[in-house]
């Protein structure tokens, strides 16, 4: 299959399983409504005078740039400019580091007053700004200062790439031998969900351009990696893995868990833009089998991912569902439509833990309905 960067036609997979455009549009215009403007109790964006605004994690109280970027893209897929700028303009003002070792980065934890929980970036953050910004610059061109949407991007990817050279201190995000992304710049390990060789693809065509060979062969290397951190049966990533794939130890990290769940969905939006690896439809067929015949009726726990269920409940359930989705833009076997009607059955979730969750569901709904597009 060619992807849509080559064709520039995005799937809607909602249609194809018999729902109505009109639905469709109410069901994505309800839940950005519901996020970005909703009751308190609901939304995850807030507005901070009339030039900036954060995106809330409900569950831990604080913003993250894993949030805050995430909205980015939210709002530049949908055409909201002012909510982008506002808040690109308080992750400048509030998260990104002028000095240190992580000078460049954006501190991956601030309350919600601006002051930083931490000086270290979590590299999830960056990339999403990175292509958030991109397209921002293809959608509405460049505008001045941090509104030079293109120059910002390149400015993090310079970073993310270089960082540490030259005897400077701190480390970079990506692994310059393996071309892996790390899942912090001072660890050599990595995280399976942070991988998204379809953002890589299109940093190989925007960034510095002495760095796009590296972001060319970080599409590959990635693609290659996650065949060996996905359980070759039930296609499950532990939540953290070492660079051969296996997975990290400590701390349960080696389950599936909260991160691991992106994976579902990268894959099958990797596909859908590109659509050059087949083995991703085979990964997301084993998920989709796996939760809809192994697990059946028990979707929402701990696995250990060779299947085994732990006792003990996800946190975030609802991202589960969304995820396995998702996946549906790959999988090509026949638990595709179980997985999607579950997920256009399934709300928005609610209460404190509403905000990764709900992040997840939007970027389904986005996906699915063939509204997470390329910007070039």
């Amino acid at each position: 299959m060619k992807g849509a960067f080559y064709t520039g036609k995005y799937r809607n997979i909602f249609k194809e399983f018999g729902y109505s455009e009109k639905e469709i549009e109410k069901k994505i215009e309800d839940a950005y409504n519901t996020i970005f403007y909703g009751s308190d109790d609901e939304r995850l964006y807030h507005q901070v005078g009339d030039d900036m605004s954060y995106f809330l994690d409900t569950g831990n109280n604080d913003v993250r740039t894993e949030g805050m970027s995430y909205a980015m893209m939210m709002c530049v897929q949908r055409n909201w400019k002012k909510e982008f700028d506002c808040l690109w303009k308080w992750a400048k003002k509030y998260m990104w580091m002028e000095e240190g070792e992580n000078a460049g980065y954006f501190a991956w934890s601030v309350a919600p007053d601006g002051t930083k929980n931490s000086y270290g970036p979590a590299p999830d953050g960056e990339e999403y700004f990175a292509m958030a910004l991109f397209f921002a610059w293809k959608r509405w061109g460049d505008g001045e200062g941090i509104f030079e949407y293109s120059k910002e991007a390149r400015d993090i990817l310079r970073e993310c790439l270089h960082k540490g050279e030259d005897g400077k201190p701190g480390h970079p995000m990506w692994n310059p031998n393996n071309k892996l992304i790390k899942f912090v710049p001072g660890m050599e390990i990595t995280d399976p969900s942070y991988h998204l060789p379809h953002f890589y693809e299109l940093f190989a065509l925007w960034a510095d351009e002495e760095d796009r060979e590296f972001w060319k062969e970080a599409a590959k290397a990635s693609r290659e990696y996650l065949k060996k951190a996905c359980h070759p049966v039930t296609g499950l990533a532990p939540e953290y893995a070492h660079y051969d794939g296996t997975p990290y130890m400590k701390d349960n990290r080696q389950r599936y868990y909260s991160d691991s769940y992106r994976v579902a969905a990268n894959i099958g939006l990797d596909y859908e833009w590109f659509g050059v690896d087949d083995w991703q439809c085979t990964c997301a067929d084993n998920i989709q089998r796996f939760f809809c015949e192994t697990v059946e009726g028990k979707i929402d726990m701990v696995y250990e991912i060779d299947g085994t269920i732990i006792d003990e409940k996800a946190l975030h359930p609802v991202a589960i569902i969304a995820t396995n989705a998702q996946a549906s833009l790959a999988a090509k076997g026949k638990y595709r439509k179980k997985c999607v009607d579950l997920f256009w059955n399934t709300p928005l979730r609610t209460g404190n833990r509403r905000y990764y969750d709900n992040c997840l569901y939007l970027f389904a709904l986005l996906a699915l309905s063939g509204n997470y597009r390329i910007w070039k």
